[in-house]
């Protein structure tokens, strides 16, 4: 089996800005050194807005302005460890509302890393008010927000990245680069996407008070209002469809959506699925723990797998993406890929993923990175900026990750339904099907409105 890892040092040392460079554009000074520190805000101070904020403040310049949340006690404490990683050592102004925080701050970039039912206002608003937006995957609930989203990037002239950074992934380009595009696997007639975690939360908490720290309405937002049963961060909120549309939305959109960028796939011709809540039924969990979904194109079919339970057929890839071609098996994770001809005199080819932990020492102090997607991210952000300088589409472009989210919010209205479907971004309607359009919009809880997407 050949491996990279040979020529590891070589690659590693080009794996984020050199191998940007490389894939995505050339950078010029101005922008990896401006004059001023680009300002930025953060909407959404948790796990993983801390995170997209950090890689980003690690690859440029930046002043991070302004952070916004709920929860005052993690808003107050994010403030804190971006003070501590700031050049000019200020604490962010803090908000509760992410309305003031575009009213009163002047901002290059907003970094949206809030709960799914919150992207679509908030990138509307954040466009509007004059900045650039890195948003969260998947970019919205519903169908139409994905469409108000794009609509609204175009009309304002802003871009927008999705963070979808599977596409910025060193091994995954590697992969794209020396085996797809090479035709090594040649005619991809079949792609199969998998996810095995443990990942629904599915416990049974009281309803209890409010704690004063956190602003559970405006938590809630647009989103239909469940008793409050505890802090919702992390994995508690995502086990609900009131607010995001389950492990379909939160891990298949990542591997569908790298499915498309390795093949060049639009949107699909159809979409069914089939699932349910099969095993884990003793908690308050309304998202499937077991589904399927099929991906049609002419010529080609992406089938999707999910269960929460159980173990993976392949333990080595238990999230991933595997393209079937007839002359070889191409097998991809956040981890790693592994290439295996047809052909068994053929090259086996295998590369693991790529850290930075000598170049950037203080990712291993931070909690909960994930250390295999830093790198990504890095990656992911560099060409996010490039884009803004450049006035062209990021790798991640609204648009795309419009069409990886609404697919997937459409199997599950397949699921739903019983019946596959088909959609039209033209019309924006199911075709031939009233009843499957009618719920590619849902209603906002009063007062948010969903005029606030126009």
């Amino acid at each position: 089996m050949k491996t990279f890892n040979i020529n590891r040092r070589q690659f590693v040392k080009g794996a984020t800005a050199s191998l940007a460079l490389a894939q995505f554009g050339a950078y010029g000074l101005d922008l990896i050194n401006p004059a001023k520190p680009l300002k930025v805000g953060l909407i959404g101070s948790g796990w993983y807005g801390k995170s997209d904020l950090f890689r980003l403040m690690q690859v440029a310049p930046v002043e991070v302005m302004a952070l916004c949340d709920p929860d005052r006690n993690q808003l107050t404490q994010a403030g804190k460890l971006v003070a501590e990683r700031q050049k000019s050592g200020k604490t962010p102004r803090l908000y509760g509302d992410y309305r003031q925080l575009l009213k009163e701050n002047e901002l290059d970039i907003v970094l949206i890393g809030s709960p799914d039912h919150w992207h679509p206002i908030q990138l509307v608003d954040s466009v509007k008010a004059g900045a650039n937006v890195y948003v969260q995957k998947p970019i919205s609930v519903d169908v139409l927000e994905g469409e108000a989203m794009v609509a609204a990037a175009r009309k304002y002239h802003k871009t927008v990245q999705v963070g979808t950074q599977r596409k910025s992934t060193p091994h995954l380009i590697q992969a794209k680069k020396e085996i797809v595009d090479k035709g090594l696997l040649g005619k991809v007639a079949h792609v199969e996407m998998c996810c095995y975690f443990h990942m629904r939360a599915n416990g049974n908490p009281p309803v209890q008070a409010v704690p004063d720290y956190f602003d559970y309405e405006m938590w809630t937002g647009p989103a239909p209002m469940r008793p409050y049963d505890g802090i919702p961060h992390t994995r508690w909120w995502r086990t609900f469809n009131e607010y995001g549309n389950g492990i379909m939305g939160d891990m298949c959109i990542h591997m569908f959506d790298t499915a498309r960028w390795l093949l060049d796939l639009g949107w699909p011709t159809r979409i069914s699925s089939e699932g349910g809540i099969y095993v884990q039924k003793d908690g308050k969990s309304n998202i499937p723990d077991t589904q399927t979904a099929v991906f049609e194109y002419p010529g080609l079919n992406c089938v999707w797998q999910h269960r929460s339970w159980g173990t993976p057929p392949d333990p080595d890839y238990p999230w991933a993406v595997i393209l079937y071609g007839e002359k070889g098996t191409l097998r991809m994770s956040t981890m790693k890929y592994d290439f295996t001809p047809l052909d068994p005199k053929g090259e086996k080819l295998h590369m693991d993923v790529v850290y930075e932990k000598e170049k950037y020492p203080e990712d291993l102090k931070e909690d909960r990175i994930e250390l295999n997607a830093a790198p990504a991210t890095r990656i992911h952000m560099l060409d996010f900026l490039a884009a803004i300088d450049q006035q062209k589409k990021p790798i991640a472009d609204i648009e795309a990750g419009h069409i990886s989210t609404a697919s997937c919010i459409i199997a599950n209205l397949s699921m739903k339904l019983g019946r596959p479907l088909s959609y039209d971004p033209i019309k924006k309607i199911i075709i031939n099907d009233p009843e499957a359009t009618a719920l590619l919009a849902r209603p906002y809880r009063q007062p948010w409105s969903r005029d606030l997407l126009k």
